[in-house]
């Protein structure tokens, strides 16, 4: 099996776990089973290694200038220590990727993005950075990546730290907090539709923090947690998969994000091909889809309506919390709409499905 290894990848192996090839990473895809290291994070916590995920640092005097340029999302409302998601266009609307932007200082900031998309960004960003007086580097090589995802995270790396965690709103950072004596980044962001904690040390001491955080959450229930939990927890929580609900064909409109596409600030790259989309009126949405016949709809299974194919599927699975079959589902936009009905095709057989409101999943907030 060919593909980079985080620096977790042995403990990975030594603790039996299944690995894979994802996004040119050599990942685990689950330790026991994905249900149960699902449920886990839902009721308890889990911890995952995301070390595959991207860092790009973006300096200088007009490093904010050079983002609000690169993304949809204005990155001049947030405040130093803050954490900002945000789509990220190319000219005709497509999505280049989706990521986080921590704001370290007024002039410093890093960018977080997915794993099979560093190079890709990377070279997107430097070309886009011309003529501003700003440095962009590939700092992905020196961080790893954690995340502690759960109703009982914050309990559990309280133990390894004195700084106070409660303190941490949700996406805002905290930088050189130590935990059992690393010197981390953290903040309270996520990707499970849980509470939790991303953690961002030197690659060199992922290993003993690692051990550290599945030591203190022993006594919670805390599991090691693979990437088929992370897929079904994003599902039901309604989260995008880059590659699956954005791609260079699928604009953050059409993938529901309008929330998150600041089309009155100043100009940024695809401003002009989303104004226009949302002027006309979308042809397309992402709509949430229930089976009602017996059947997975997986990725790229066609959503039929009278034998006329009127959408794609773009993710597809059993939720576990709900226990339903679901499916995230690129479809006209007249037809994206709660109680439509329509059918999947399954292998040739038309299953019977429905649309649904999305998200599938939300926290009960305490």
């Amino acid at each position: 099996m060919q593909g980079h290894k985080t620096p977790l990848y042995d403990i990975h192996r030594m603790s039996g776990a299944k690995i894979i090839e994802f996004g040119g990473w050599l990942m685990p895809v689950q330790y026991t089973a994905i249900l149960e290291e699902h449920r886990a994070v839902r009721e308890r916590a889990g911890l995952f290694d995301v070390s595959h995920m991207g860092e790009i640092k973006i300096t200088g005097r007009q490093a904010e200038q050079l983002i609000n340029h690169l993304i949809t999302n204005d990155v001049a409302k947030i405040a130093i220590n803050q954490v900002l998601y945000s789509p990220m266009c190319y000219p005709a609307g497509g999505t280049v990727d989706d990521l986080l932007v921590y704001r370290l200082a007024l002039d410093e900031y890093v960018l977080v993005v997915n794993a099979g998309n560093i190079d890709k960004d990377f070279a997107w960003i430097t070309e886009q950075a011309a003529g501003y007086a700003a440095q962009v580097k590939n700092i992905s090589d020196k961080v790893a990546q954690l995340a502690i995802q759960g109703p009982k995270a914050e309990r559990i790396l309280q133990k390894l730290t004195l700084t106070n965690l409660a303190a941490v709103r949700y996406y805002w950072l905290q930088r050189d907090v130590s935990i059992n004596g690393t010197s981390c980044l953290i903040s309270r962001t996520g990707y499970t539709g849980e509470d939790g904690f991303e953690i961002y040390c030197n690659a060199n001491e992922a290993s003993s923090l690692w051990n550290a955080v599945m030591e203190a959450g022993e006594p919670e229930g805390l599991v090691p947690a693979g990437l088929g939990a992370r897929d079904t927890l994003r599902f039901e929580a309604g989260l995008p998969l880059y590659g699956h609900e954005l791609s260079e064909d699928i604009s953050p409109l059409e993938a529901g994000l309008g929330m998150f596409v600041k089309l009155d600030k100043e100009s940024f790259i695809g401003q002009e091909a989303l104004r226009k989309s949302k002027d006309y009126g979308l042809a397309r949405k992402i709509a949430g889809v229930e089976m009602i016949g017996k059947g997975i709809a997986r990725a790229g299974y066609a959503c039929k309506q009278d034998d006329r194919q009127v959408g794609t599927v773009t993710s597809g699975s059993y939720a576990p919390t709900l226990d339903k079959n679901l499916a995230l589902a690129l479809i006209e936009a007249d037809l994206a709409v709660p109680e439509t009905k329509l059918a999947v095709d399954i292998r040739g057989k038309l299953v019977e499905a429905i649309i649904i409101k999305k998200p599938f999943y939300k926290r009960r907030m305490e």
